[in-house]
């Protein structure tokens, strides 16, 4: 199989096959973000030929006897036929229409159990298509698109170069929502900054209100050295919540949230794993952080999030 450096996929993506589609990322400007660093390129489109032969390797794969006896020997489950593929990249949803479908053929002819095609992909990658191509996408397998709003608060989204506006969020969500495309959103916990962290999970619910992702994954917010941000924090033009704030603010989305979703914080970054379904599980949701910020506190949590794993 055909890697290009770290590959990135949300933990629900356990069970898909990954697929490269395309290297890095389009925008590259967010000033929290690392995760492609390590290229030596901002974006890059896999060749047709390699997305074939990669194609064709888990074909072999799915059909091999030794490597079925290999994995019972061993202990392990036997590959089965993948029923998902997951294209990686930062966000491969930006390629064009015609290369989507191309992709998708490929996966079907390769792959024929394989009921559904899912990706990272931004607010803008979605302004590329018509919504006609939106509706031919969903009919070729692309479905259960995963999206790093980060907020609804324009502020924040300004002042970290995402590139967008909540109303972008809102207008091109919908758009997904009448092609029948499904999605799952990415909230960063702290990224508007000391003091403002209720005010963007306010504002981030009025959007999500009025959409229908299946999923909000709530991840706190890590500050690397080598980002854009550290340097902010550095030289006090932006501050970063504490500990206790960023839980008050992950309550305030829970609380607002009105829509029917899976709420989450399961990621590395969260030193609490919190999983529940809205609106039945509000209350056991803000019972559980009321007893992570009463019972643990201010220095633990603090301490907790520095023995994290660095990503």
């Amino acid at each position: 199989m055909h890697y290009t450096g770290t590959i990135w996929r949300p933990p629900y993506e356990s069970d898909s096959l990954l697929l490269e589609a395309t290297a890095g990322c389009t925008h590259h400007k967010c000033k929290f973000c690392t995760l492609y660093d390590d290229l030596p390129f901002n974006f890059g489109m896999s060749p047709l030929r390699d997305i074939e032969d990669d194609l064709r390797e888990a074909q072999t794969f799915c059909h091999d006897p030794v490597a079925a006896l290999t994995a019972r020997l061993r202990g392990q489950s036997t590959a089965g036929a993948p029923r998902r593929v997951f294209l990686t990249g930062a966000n491969p949803f930006v390629l064009k229409y015609d290369r989507l479908v191309k992709i998708a053929e490929l996966i079907h002819q390769y792959l024929p159990a394989c009921q559904s095609i899912g990706c990272f992909a931004r607010v803008t990658d979605v302004t590329l298509k018509t919504d006609a191509e939106l509706t031919a996408l969903h009919h070729a397998g692309y479905n259960g698109l995963t999206i790093g709003i980060e907020t609804g608060d324009d502020e924040a989204l300004a002042f970290m170069h995402k590139g967008y506006q909540a109303s972008n969020i809102l207008t091109q969500c919908q758009r997904l929502d009448r092609a029948g495309i499904q999605y799952s959103f990415f909230y960063l916990v702290s990224i508007s900054g000391a003091g403002r962290g209720e005010i963007g999970a306010r504002r981030t619910a009025e959007i999500c209100n009025q959409l229908h992702p299946q999923l909000i994954g709530a991840n706190m917010l890590t500050i690397y050295p080598n980002s854009a941000l550290y340097r902010e924090l550095q030289r006090g033009t932006w501050a970063e919540e504490s500990e206790t704030e960023k839980y008050r603010e992950m309550q305030t989305l829970v609380r607002e949230l009105t829509i029917p979703t899976t709420f989450a914080a399961m990621g590395a970054s969260n030193a609490f794993h919190l999983y529940g379904e809205l609106p039945q599980d509000r209350e056991k949701l803000l019972t559980a952080m009321d007893r992570i910020i009463t019972r643990v506190g201010e220095d633990k949590l603090r301490q907790y999030r520095t023995t994290l794993p660095h990503l």
